[in-house]
């Protein structure tokens, strides 16, 4: 028998709904006000700003950060090839699956792309291929070749997002042990590939899928690295944070501190931080929405990858439907698909994007019309592509958060027990209680659920209000498909989370 959480209630829901509608109406109606610029700089902290600059800026902070990870990536490895099959008591899966990729995402809006910064998978392949634990290297066996033009984009780490989810949610090695420790593996291989082949992390800033995921959505964090004083930098004509020094590499993703608006490509690396003679590198508190409402430069690749973003989001809930399983089995049947119903899995997956685009594509096609034409569908396409993000990031927050807090019960046992040596299947019962022994409250989940629903679908209002600026100024009903889009997407969404949803193991 197949455990499943319960979804949110028809109340909540309703309180959804109405909370979308007035702030639907008051984003779209209300005069429009530019956002905010207002940071706390933390540099500036009193009394603890200069000592905490000072640790952030220590490499051997970042360096611990790394050794730690790496020894739980081992570890990870070491489960999962060598510990039990069974998923539910085997570390590998456990770890990565309900607890690592649920806290990852939510990470992401308190921390931005620090995970990249400690990144065991890019940790393996610099030290293995460039021969130093942190800092500039002078030897390695890197090639060390520009990335192919063809390459230079966001393709490549969309076609391994989704088949990533085709491995994850098609051949469900979420519940393989081995699986998990060959995938892992697998991704090292590719980093250690690429950097042997190619200049700096040419697979972070291009390849990763976890990377690009994480990039894309820290559009949305409440952080950011950026200069302290914007006017030194203006003045500034070495560059170091480009181009490093003696002792520190130069970024590796190739960005300019002073003039850098987006957190997509950094990867929190500290490396400008380490080496700007000036110390004029630190952390910053922001708005979360402001960088997606205005300071993100739209491009073609990055608006599919945000579209891509937000179909496989909604996919992983709707594969977690107590009806899926029953839905692939019919169509099995009606296509001749036997076996692990794979071809049947990969239909669902294909027509999940397909509808998707369609939708979106179709908005951007309305809204071009109903403005007369005034601007490409490439550009209309790419522009509002940001209003898609934060609807993405709400939802995979809000169902992370329900795995998150009802599927990581006795790590205290897992920990002490890694390979799960001696160990049977869950019971019912014992799933039974991981049911009850939740994080937080029910209630409190269901809030915070709300909460995030409500706020992805305001930034979204506010992206499309602002945005259109750039390419269809004055518009005002001619906006109304990509509001509808929206609205659609979020209700859709909603509805998802209102349903019972099968636990991963």
């Amino acid at each position: 028998m197949t455990m499943t959480h319960p979804g949110l209630p028809i109340t909540w829901a309703l309180g959804i709904v109405i909370a979308m509608l007035l702030t639907g109406l008051g984003v779209m109606l209300i005069r429009s006000e530019t956002p905010r610029d207002r940071v706390i700089r933390l540099a500036r902290l009193p009394l603890i700003g200069a000592p905490l600059q000072r640790f952030l800026q220590r490499p051997w902070l970042l360096l611990g950060l790394k050794i730690l990870f790496v020894a739980v990536f081992l570890l990870i490895i070491a489960a999962g090839l060598y510990g039990t099959p069974i998923a539910e008591r085997n570390f590998a899966t456990v770890i990565t699956w309900n607890i690592w990729w649920a806290a990852l995402i939510i990470s992401i809006f308190f921390l931005g792309t620090s995970w990249c910064g400690a990144c065991p998978w890019d940790t393996l392949a610099s030290w293995l291929v460039r021969h130093r634990l942190w800092g500039r290297s002078a030897s390695g066996l890197s090639l060390n070749l520009k990335v192919p033009k063809v390459l230079r984009n966001l393709w490549p780490a969309l076609l391994l997002l989704i088949i990533l989810t085709w491995l994850e949610l098609g051949v469900g090695i979420t519940t393989n042990p081995k699986a998990t420790a060959s995938l892992a593996l697998l991704i090292v291989v590719l980093a250690i590939v690429s950097a042997a082949l190619y200049e700096d992390k040419a697979f972070c800033r291009f390849f990763c899928p976890v990377g690009r995921t994480v990039g894309a959505y820290s559009q949305l964090s409440m952080i950011e690295l950026r200069p302290i004083e914007p006017d030194i930098c203006a003045r500034c004509d070495t560059l170091e944070c480009y181009r490093g020094d003696d002792n520190i590499a130069p970024c590796p993703t190739h960005l300019v501190m002073g003039r850098l608006t987006q957190n997509t490509y950094c990867i929190s690396c500290g490396n400008c931080l380490q080496s700007c003679p000036e110390q004029n590198v630190g952390w910053q508190i922001r708005s979360p929405s402001r960088e997606a409402i205005q300071d993100a430069r739209p491009r073609w690749d990055e608006a599919w990858f945000i579209l891509g973003l937000l179909a496989l989001t909604s996919f992983h809930g709707i594969t977690m439907l107590p009806a899926w399983e029953s839905l692939m089995t019919g169509l099995a049947q009606q296509i001749g698909d036997s076996g692990n119903l794979l071809i049947s899995f990969s239909l669902g997956l294909g027509l999940d994007l397909a509808v998707l685009v369609a939708l979106f594509a179709l908005a951007v096609r309305l809204t071009q019309w109903l403005s007369g034409n005034r601007q490409g569908f490439r550009q209309i396409f790419s522009t509002f592509s940001f209003a898609a993000l934060p609807l993405a990031f709400a939802y995979h927050l809000a169902h992370n958060l329900n795995h998150l807090v009802r599927e990581s019960s006795d790590l205290t046992t897992l920990i002490s027990n890694p390979l799960g040596t001696a160990t049977q299947p869950l019971g019912m019962m014992e799933k039974h209680l991981r049911h009850l022994q939740m994080l937080i409250s029910q209630d409190s989940l269901f809030l915070l659920q709300a909460l995030l629903m409500v706020f992805g679908f305001w930034i979204a209002m506010r992206i499309i209000r602002h945005r259109r600026s750039g390419v269809l100024p004055g518009a005002t009903w001619s906006l109304l498909p990509m509001v509808l889009f929206a609205v659609l997407i979020n209700l859709f969404h909603v509805w998802l989370l209102m349903q019972p949803m099968t636990m991963r193991m």
